[in-house]
Protein backbone atom coordinates (compact mmCIF):
# COMPACT_ATOMS: atom_id res chain seq x y z
CA UNK A 1 0.00 0.00 0.00
CA UNK A 2 2.35 2.35 0.54
CA UNK A 3 4.52 1.71 -2.42
CA UNK A 4 1.80 2.59 -4.41
CA UNK A 5 0.80 5.84 -2.53
CA UNK A 6 4.29 6.57 -2.95
CA UNK A 7 4.25 5.96 -6.76
CA UNK A 8 0.63 7.82 -7.04
CA UNK A 9 2.20 10.86 -5.13
CA UNK A 10 5.32 11.36 -7.71
CA UNK A 11 3.08 10.94 -10.45
CA UNK A 12 0.83 13.74 -9.33
CA UNK A 13 3.54 15.49 -8.93
CA UNK A 14 5.09 15.30 -12.27
CA UNK A 15 1.67 15.84 -13.70
CA UNK A 16 1.24 19.60 -11.65
CA UNK A 17 5.10 20.25 -12.97
CA UNK A 18 4.52 19.68 -16.44
CA UNK A 19 1.33 21.94 -16.05
CA UNK A 20 4.07 24.84 -14.60
CA UNK A 21 6.37 24.01 -17.12
CA UNK A 22 3.74 24.83 -20.14
CA UNK A 23 2.29 27.45 -18.76
CA UNK A 24 5.51 28.83 -18.37
CA UNK A 25 6.67 27.88 -21.33
CA UNK A 26 3.03 29.99 -22.89
CA UNK A 27 4.23 32.86 -20.84
CA UNK A 28 7.19 33.49 -22.35
CA UNK A 29 6.49 32.80 -25.74
CA UNK A 30 3.33 35.22 -25.93
CA UNK A 31 6.08 38.02 -23.69
CA UNK A 32 9.08 37.07 -26.24
CA UNK A 33 6.27 38.25 -28.75
CA UNK A 34 5.25 41.58 -27.37
CA UNK A 35 8.45 41.94 -27.04
CA UNK A 36 9.42 41.59 -30.26
CA UNK A 37 7.10 44.34 -31.91
CA UNK A 38 9.74 47.06 -29.89
CA UNK A 39 13.32 44.77 -30.31
CA UNK A 40 15.74 45.31 -32.41
CA UNK A 41 18.38 42.82 -33.28
CA UNK A 42 21.09 44.94 -34.10
CA UNK A 43 24.80 45.15 -31.79
CA UNK A 44 23.81 48.84 -30.97
CA UNK A 45 19.55 48.76 -31.26
CA UNK A 46 19.48 45.80 -28.81
CA UNK A 47 20.51 47.33 -25.51
CA UNK A 48 18.53 51.09 -26.57
CA UNK A 49 15.22 49.11 -27.44
CA UNK A 50 15.37 47.19 -24.41
CA UNK A 51 15.72 50.34 -22.74
CA UNK A 52 12.58 52.06 -24.28
CA UNK A 53 10.54 48.92 -23.34
CA UNK A 54 11.20 49.54 -19.67
CA UNK A 55 11.06 53.25 -19.67
CA UNK A 56 8.67 54.38 -22.45
CA UNK A 57 6.32 51.47 -23.43
CA UNK A 58 2.97 50.98 -21.64
CA UNK A 59 3.79 48.10 -19.26
CA UNK A 60 7.19 47.14 -21.39
CA UNK A 61 8.84 47.11 -17.94
CA UNK A 62 6.24 44.25 -16.72
CA UNK A 63 6.49 42.42 -20.18
CA UNK A 64 9.93 42.37 -20.04
CA UNK A 65 10.04 41.08 -16.13
CA UNK A 66 7.59 38.51 -16.72
CA UNK A 67 9.48 36.83 -20.01
CA UNK A 68 12.77 36.99 -17.66
CA UNK A 69 10.85 34.97 -14.52
CA UNK A 70 9.26 33.10 -17.21
CA UNK A 71 12.46 32.04 -18.89
CA UNK A 72 14.40 31.57 -15.55
CA UNK A 73 11.46 29.40 -14.03
CA UNK A 74 11.01 27.47 -16.62
CA UNK A 75 14.80 26.06 -16.34
CA UNK A 76 14.25 25.59 -12.56
CA UNK A 77 11.31 23.46 -13.06
CA UNK A 78 12.40 21.68 -15.95
CA UNK A 79 15.54 20.51 -13.70
CA UNK A 80 13.37 19.47 -10.90
CA UNK A 81 10.62 17.63 -12.93
CA UNK A 82 13.98 15.61 -14.13
CA UNK A 83 14.99 14.98 -10.34
CA UNK A 84 10.85 14.14 -9.47
CA UNK A 85 10.74 11.59 -12.36
CA UNK A 86 13.74 9.60 -11.58
CA UNK A 87 12.63 9.45 -8.16
CA UNK A 88 9.34 8.47 -9.57
CA UNK A 89 10.84 6.13 -11.36
CA UNK A 90 10.02 7.65 -14.63
CA UNK A 91 12.61 6.45 -16.44
CA UNK A 92 10.75 2.59 -16.85
CA UNK A 93 10.38 2.07 -20.94
CA UNK A 94 6.51 2.85 -20.20
CA UNK A 95 7.49 6.00 -19.61
CA UNK A 96 9.89 6.75 -22.16
CA UNK A 97 8.15 9.94 -24.38
CA UNK A 98 7.74 11.42 -21.18
CA UNK A 99 11.23 10.58 -20.10
CA UNK A 100 12.79 12.13 -23.17
CA UNK A 101 10.26 14.96 -24.25
CA UNK A 102 11.18 15.85 -20.47
CA UNK A 103 15.59 15.69 -20.63
CA UNK A 104 15.10 17.72 -24.45
CA UNK A 105 12.96 20.51 -22.24
CA UNK A 106 15.29 21.15 -19.92
CA UNK A 107 18.23 21.23 -22.40
CA UNK A 108 16.14 23.87 -24.66
CA UNK A 109 15.03 25.79 -21.81
CA UNK A 110 19.04 25.88 -20.96
CA UNK A 111 19.66 26.73 -24.73
CA UNK A 112 17.37 29.19 -24.21
CA UNK A 113 18.69 31.08 -21.17
CA UNK A 114 22.10 31.00 -23.14
CA UNK A 115 20.96 32.51 -26.36
CA UNK A 116 19.37 35.48 -24.27
CA UNK A 117 22.73 35.86 -22.63
CA UNK A 118 23.58 38.40 -25.42
CA UNK A 119 20.56 39.61 -27.10
CA UNK A 120 20.41 42.56 -23.59
CA UNK A 121 23.91 43.86 -25.59
CA UNK A 122 24.99 44.72 -21.88
CA UNK A 123 28.05 44.84 -21.15
CA UNK A 124 27.77 41.47 -18.26
CA UNK A 125 26.27 39.81 -21.11
CA UNK A 126 28.65 40.77 -24.01
CA UNK A 127 31.62 39.05 -22.05
CA UNK A 128 30.14 36.50 -20.45
CA UNK A 129 29.47 35.63 -24.09
CA UNK A 130 33.15 36.26 -25.48
CA UNK A 131 34.21 33.91 -22.17
CA UNK A 132 32.11 31.02 -23.38
CA UNK A 133 32.57 31.36 -26.91
CA UNK A 134 36.16 30.52 -25.96
CA UNK A 135 34.77 27.10 -24.94
CA UNK A 136 32.89 26.42 -27.14
CA UNK A 137 36.08 27.12 -29.96
CA UNK A 138 37.95 24.72 -27.56
CA UNK A 139 35.38 21.72 -28.75
CA UNK A 140 37.45 19.49 -30.53
CA UNK A 141 36.40 19.36 -34.48
CA UNK A 142 33.45 21.01 -34.28
CA UNK A 143 34.21 23.62 -32.45
CA UNK A 144 35.57 26.12 -35.01
CA UNK A 145 32.69 25.91 -37.13
CA UNK A 146 30.50 26.28 -34.43
CA UNK A 147 31.49 29.32 -33.51
CA UNK A 148 31.58 30.98 -36.90
CA UNK A 149 27.85 29.82 -37.12
CA UNK A 150 26.81 31.28 -33.60
CA UNK A 151 29.23 34.76 -34.45
CA UNK A 152 28.83 35.22 -37.84
CA UNK A 153 33.22 35.64 -37.77
CA UNK A 154 33.25 38.15 -34.82
CA UNK A 155 30.79 39.12 -32.05
CA UNK A 156 28.47 41.91 -33.70
CA UNK A 157 24.97 42.50 -35.40
CA UNK A 158 25.10 39.09 -37.13
CA UNK A 159 25.62 37.65 -34.01
CA UNK A 160 22.50 38.80 -31.96
CA UNK A 161 20.42 38.35 -35.58
CA UNK A 162 21.72 34.66 -35.30
CA UNK A 163 21.11 34.21 -31.64
CA UNK A 164 17.86 36.41 -31.79
CA UNK A 165 16.61 33.53 -34.63
CA UNK A 166 17.55 30.54 -32.74
CA UNK A 167 15.90 32.07 -29.17
CA UNK A 168 13.16 33.46 -31.13
CA UNK A 169 11.97 30.68 -33.37
CA UNK A 170 13.84 27.37 -33.01
CA UNK A 171 14.22 27.14 -29.68
CA UNK A 172 10.96 28.88 -28.37
CA UNK A 173 8.55 27.01 -30.53
CA UNK A 174 10.74 23.41 -29.62
CA UNK A 175 9.67 24.16 -26.02
CA UNK A 176 6.22 25.03 -26.12
CA UNK A 177 5.95 21.79 -28.75
CA UNK A 178 7.97 19.77 -25.91
CA UNK A 179 6.14 21.01 -23.16
CA UNK A 180 2.96 20.13 -24.96
CA UNK A 181 4.36 16.66 -25.49
CA UNK A 182 5.48 16.03 -22.44
CA UNK A 183 1.99 16.85 -20.39
CA UNK A 184 0.31 14.52 -22.85
CA UNK A 185 2.57 11.84 -22.42
CA UNK A 186 2.43 12.04 -18.75
CA UNK A 187 -1.35 11.74 -18.37
CA UNK A 188 -1.99 9.33 -21.03
CA UNK A 189 0.24 7.17 -19.17
CA UNK A 190 -0.82 8.64 -15.46
CA UNK A 191 -4.62 7.41 -16.70
CA UNK A 192 -3.05 3.53 -18.17
CA UNK A 193 -1.44 3.57 -14.27
CA UNK A 194 -5.12 4.13 -12.69
CA UNK A 195 -6.04 1.31 -14.99
CA UNK A 196 -3.13 -1.19 -14.05
CA UNK A 197 -4.15 0.32 -10.30
CA UNK A 198 -8.06 -0.71 -10.68
CA UNK A 199 -7.03 -3.61 -12.06
CA UNK A 200 -4.99 -4.83 -9.47
CA UNK A 201 -7.33 -4.02 -7.25
CA UNK A 202 -10.62 -6.03 -8.64
CA UNK A 203 -7.71 -8.97 -9.25
CA UNK A 204 -6.94 -8.77 -5.43
CA UNK A 205 -10.93 -8.46 -4.43
CA UNK A 206 -11.66 -12.04 -6.59
CA UNK A 207 -8.71 -13.45 -5.24
CA UNK A 208 -9.40 -12.85 -1.61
Amino acid sequence: MKNVQYAVVWRRLATVLAVAVLTLSLIAAITGILLAFYYEPTAGGAYESLRLINTEVTNGWLIQNLHSVAGNGLIAISLIQIVVMFLGERFRSSWLTAWISGILLTLTAIALGWTAMILSWSQLGYWRFKIELETIQAIPLIGPALREILTGGSVSTVTVEHLYTLHSYLLAIGAVLLAIIHLVSLLFQEKEAKQADVGSTNLDAELS
